[in-house]
């Protein structure tokens, strides 16, 4: 149940009558305007923009938005549901619902359970591919990768509640010079697994304790008949072995974040993989729609970008879709260029029919975000929308202190730690807790702290606490049904306290927004959200700390106690929902 929606469908009900009777335009876009809370809850429980919005259009047959507006709220005073519809400022809309309605949302919240405010996708809903975390396989991983982790599977989590068809993908980064480092830093591991004394880790190798464990393995897989081969007969396996082991120790880390992907594709089968080369391929298409060509780029204003050279290159036509210049796909040794070797994976997402590719990258990417832009609109022909996700730097604090490097990494904290000595909760609730495109300071004493400054604990408690009242409940009416079903039942006119109306009106907002927030791809939205209703719910219980008429178990009063059960109930849903959402745990008790 969406109030929002069925308002919104009539008022466009209203509009296209008017238009039908020639005072507005037939082909008025009714997408336009929105149905919303109001910003003020003392304004009413609905507010609309319409008149506002078609300003322009109803100047020929009303006058201007204003007259328009009263039209529309004189046409909604008839309607079952309307207690009062009244006129704000220039030609807004604010509409105060009759009691009953926001009884109906707690009723369908109830009876909804997990699957309120859920969408059905049907066979045109987009299909959509999200790549995230895609770390280098050269360690285990750090706090930065845990928040784009974080965002991109609660993001699945929320596009897939709103009724899409998603794909989790990692890709793999295995074919850069970063994996023959790896290799290199193994191969020195076995070489001490086999007894030899290394010494301090050379520069420019992975001094991390957690190649001792490869090092010992490649020992027991090959005793020392790799010891004495030069390195161009290691490397290869090596190499391989190392990468497996890097993404045994990543997947490990990733589950420890209940988090698991569908796909995991290696960058180096774009090239030795059993369909050939599919970076030649990706250049070819693009090189027949006349979008390759062999050119200088002029020497760039400021500081030269890193892919600039001032010679003959091939180059991709990315400025006519946008980008600033047009891009290298060759290397001056002939080898392919990062950018090429990109064409060719989201070239593979568009042949396997994906409609929306997600992107979920660190911040310091965002340079590259305009050419893959370009390059999907020319492999696609515009039909395909990538939306890459910028997630910026956590730092990583301890009672507001900067923590300390990892021995086992070498250079940097590692995610598992985190998640070791805080909890998941804690870790995914947090990295949520704000938009992915902000720095995130995050404080390993604070987010286990029980107090109301500490987000994750203020949610979780505010479900916990519902909980406890249906014991209560159960204690002081011994025998009552508190099942969904029962409780629909209740006279929800007994829920008349503006604290009581808040919260019904807070739950009514949730199916819309979930949809807002998987529209603009923003998770965080489910967080605040929340947030917000847990904030309403603690200041609601403690006002019947002072008020025991507020209370939500009244012994002298069956049936006032069983509608604000309902009310409890439908909240304990709403919060579990968003955070099953964001994939964090709503426990039924807090000790």
């Amino acid at each position: 149940m969406n109030i929002f929606v069925t308002f919104h469908d009539r008022i466009a009900a209203i509009l296209a009558e008017f238009a039908k009777a020639g005072r507005l335009p037939a082909d008025l876009d009714m997408a336009r305007f929105v149905v919303e809370p109001p910003r003020d809850a003392t304004m009413g429980d609905l507010a609309c923009n319409a008149a506002m919005v078609f300003a322009k259009e109803a100047k020929a047959g009303f006058g201007g938005p204003r007259t328009l507006a009263t039209e529309i709220a004189f046409a909604l005073a008839p309607d079952k549901d309307v207690a009062e519809a009244e006129v704000a400022g220039p030609g807004f809309i604010n509409i105060r619902l009759k009691h009953h309605v926001l009884g109906d949302v707690v009723r369908a919240a109830l009876t909804g359970g997990a699957d309120f405010g859920r969408a059905r996708g049907g066979a045109d809903a987009p299909k959509i591919n999200v790549e995230y975390v895609s770390a280098n396989p050269t360690g285990p991983m750090h706090v930065g990768h845990g928040r784009g982790a974080v965002f991109g599977d609660a993001l699945a989590g929320l596009l897939e509640f709103a009724g899409h068809t998603v794909t989790r993908e990692y890709y793999i980064n295995d074919a850069g010079a970063q994996v023959d480092v790896l290799a290199r830093s193994a191969f020195l591991r076995y070489r001490e697994a086999l007894g030899e004394e290394i010494g301090a880790i050379p520069e420019g190798l992975y001094p991390g304790e957690y190649l001792v464990a490869a090092g010992r393995e490649l020992a027991a897989k090959y005793g020392g008949a790799l010891f004495e081969r030069p390195e161009s007969e290691w490397l290869e396996d090596v190499r391989a072995f190392a990468i497996d082991a890097m993404m045994d120790m990543i997947r490990d880390d990733l589950a420890a974040l209940n988090i698991t992907h569908e796909v995991f594709f290696s960058e180096r089968s774009l090239t030795r993989g059993p369909a050939g080369d599919r970076v030649a391929a990706a250049i070819d298409d693009l090189r027949a729609r006349g979008l390759v060509y062999v050119g200088r780029l002029p020497p760039p204003k400021g500081q030269p970008p890193d892919d600039w050279e001032d010679r003959e290159q091939t180059l991709f036509r990315s400025t006519q879709f946008g980008d600033d210049i047009d891009r290298p796909l060759l290397k001056s040794d002939g080898g392919y260029t990062y950018f090429a070797s990109d064409i060719a994976y989201h070239k593979v997402k568009i042949d396997a029919g994906y409609d929306v590719l997600i992107d979920v990258w660190g911040a310091d990417h965002g340079g590259y975000v305009k050419r893959m832009n370009a390059a999907v609109k020319a492999l696609s022909g515009g039909r395909v929308e990538l939306d890459v996700k910028l997630c910026q730097l956590v730092k990583l604090m301890r009672a507001g202190e900067p923590v300390k490097m990892s021995k086992r990494a070498g250079d940097f904290v590692t995610l598992r730690e985190v998640v070791d000595e805080v909890g998941v909760d804690a870790v995914r609730f947090m990295m949520l807790y704000r938009k992915n495109d902000a720095p995130l300071e995050f404080d390993l004493a604070r987010v286990i702290e029980q107090s109301k400054d500490n987000p994750v604990f203020y949610v979780q408690y505010a479900h916990a606490r519902g909980k406890s009242v249906l014991r209560q409940a159960s204690a002081a009416f011994p025998g009552i049904d508190l099942s969904a079903r029962a409780l629909a039942g209740a006279d929800m006119s007994r829920l008349s306290d503006e604290g009581e109306r808040a919260l019904m009106r807070q739950i009514a907002q949730y199916p819309r927004m979930v949809e807002q927030a998987a529209a603009a791809h923003e998770p965080h939205r489910v967080a605040f959200w929340l947030h917000d209703l847990a904030s309403l719910f603690h200041a609601h219980w403690n006002k019947g700390k002072d008020a025991p008429q507020l209370r939500f178990v009244n012994h002298e009063e069956r049936d006032l106690t069983c509608a604000r059960l309902a009310l409890v109930v439908s909240l304990t849903s709403v919060l579990a929902s968003g955070l099953g959402i964001l994939g964090v745990n709503a426990p039924d008790e807090m000790r």
